[in-house]
């Protein structure tokens, strides 16, 4: 029942109208309930699902066959994990069955949990942050964030993921790797590419380097004014398109250095 990535919706609404009417009803009442515990929320399509966003992200829903995947967090799921024990989920996201009737007292709840954890993290930055004084840095590096990354990473989504970093990796010589938005990302002179969430569209990377809308490819989805993004159900078809993901990462670095 899920749609083709192919078809990525411009807003919520879209996204909804593209389901069966069943599945319809099912995700309106879940964007109804988020939208009365977070009216201050702002409604976003990010990595082409629904999102809600205040004070940074606060949860994502989305359509697929047989269920409705909830996304609040680590956070979210952890406070909630006796309420939601009764349900198949995973560190980040949780699985509500269609067959059964949506638990909305329960998502209104972790969505107000949400709201006030977000808040809470803004006022310490704003008011808590103690003035440090400078000293020696011992930033680790940029080698040293990717490997701990990697290394929290279960066995499955590690292989997946080494996979396609070698791909990236082995397109140019001139790419560099480090840690952006809590994924791996590679840049020359300029961002280029990084990793989305692997639980979310199994192998996702989002170009976010505005020349990528100047490119030709099967591989690039979406219609965003300054990203695409590919997406990969699993390292063999990464592999498959090796060829075209490397030429898509030379052709944006030609057109960086053509600047």
């Amino acid at each position: 029942m899920k749609r083709s990535p192919k078809t990525i919706s411009k807003n919520v609404g879209e996204y909804i109208a593209s389901f069966p009417k069943e599945m319809q009803l099912l995700l309106k009442d879940i964007r109804k309930t988020i939208k009365a515990a977070a009216p201050k929320a702002e409604e976003v399509i990010s990595y082409g699902m629904p999102g809600y966003k205040y004070l940074g992200m606060l949860v994502y829903f989305a359509a697929w066959k047989n269920h409705i995947g909830f996304y609040p967090g680590a956070g979210g799921i952890e406070t909630f994990k006796r309420e939601l024990s009764v349900y198949y989920g995973a560190k980040g996201s949780v699985q509500f069955p269609i067959d059964r009737p949506l638990p909305l007292t329960l998502i209104s709840k972790i969505v107000t949990f949400r709201v006030k954890q977000n808040e809470e993290k803004a006022l310490a930055k704003k008011n808590i942050m103690p003035v440090k004084k400078k000293t020696k840095s011992t930033k680790p590096t940029d080698e040293e964030l990717v490997n701990e990354y990697m290394s929290k990473l279960d066995s499955k989504a590690k292989t997946e993921i080494e996979a396609v970093r070698k791909i990236i990796k082995t397109a140019t010589p001139k790419l560099r790797e480090r840690i952006k938005w809590n994924a791996p990302s590679y840049y020359y002179k300029d961002d280029i590419v990084t990793f989305g969430p692997y639980k979310t569209h199994k192998l996702l990377l989002v170009f976010h380097h505005p020349a990528v809308v100047k490119i030709k490819s099967e591989l690039l989805e979406g219609d965003y004014k300054d990203r695409r993004l590919v997406l990969f159900k699993d390292k063999a078809e990464a592999e498959k398109n090796k060829k075209e993901l490397s030429g898509i990462i030379n052709e944006i670095i030609k057109l960086i250095d053509k600047k």
